[in-house]
């Protein structure tokens, strides 16, 4: 039995649009999303057989599959609700997401400040991967960080509240080779009462990290 399920999308594919195109929502998630889902299903399976035959020869390849598909389900899992065709802009207190703007102005200086760094570490990203703004928990402050593929440079215990996909297939289509145009179209799209939400259930969870002495 699966462990890991594709979620379906919280809005049809044309949503997005003008900023991601139909096609591209459809691929992305129908495709690509689901072929991560099933890797990380796989590689479990594949482990318990291991774990069954005492046969570890394979260890290494293994748990670098889980790390690199179940991080990629996660990631697109988050993704897909950070957008929202009624999105963009900034967070304001006045539509009740003051909390993270003040969190973002306190971390980054200011929210230019943030939007900056933010576009910059996702447009550069060498290869595959994303930009991703994250809640590290043991200084209780928000952190970009430039996630290579899914699941490498990243904070251990950080936890992923806003994430853009640099990845050529979130973009390619529409795009071609300019990641830097889809990333600065992305900030149309975000959906910053998810990012709210998810900023106040990271803080709730990162209260109870123990720290060694």
């Amino acid at each position: 039995m699966a462990i890991y399920t594709l979620p379906e999308l919280p809005y049809d594919y044309a949503s997005l649009a003008p900023v991601i195109s139909p096609e591209i929502i459809e691929l992305h998630h129908d495709k690509h999303h689901a072929a991560y889902v099933k890797g990380a299903n796989d590689t479990l399976e594949q482990l318990a057989e291991a774990r069954d035959k005492n046969s570890w020869g394979s260890i290494n390849g293994l748990e670098k599959n889980l790390a690199f598909h179940l991080s990629g389900h996660i990631l697109h899992s988050i993704y897909w609700h950070n957008m929202t065709g009624d999105g963009g802009g900034e967070p304001l207190e006045k539509d009740g997401v003051g909390e993270l703007a003040d969190a973002i102005a306190e971390s980054f200086g200011s929210f230019a400040g943030f939007k900056a760094q933010m576009s910059k570490a996702s447009a550069t990203t060498q290869g595959s991967g994303w930009g991703v703004l994250a809640y590290e928990p043991v200084s209780g402050r928000l952190v970009v960080e430039q996630v290579y593929d899914h699941q490498g440079n990243i904070g251990q215990g950080s936890t992923p509240i806003l994430a853009f996909d640099a990845w050529e297939h979130a973009f390619y289509l529409q795009y071609k080779n300019q990641k830097v145009d889809f990333i600065e179209a992305m900030w149309k799209v975000v959906n910053w009462q998810d990012v709210a939400k998810r900023y106040a259930a990271a803080k709730e969870r990162g209260n109870s990290l123990l720290l060694a002495p």
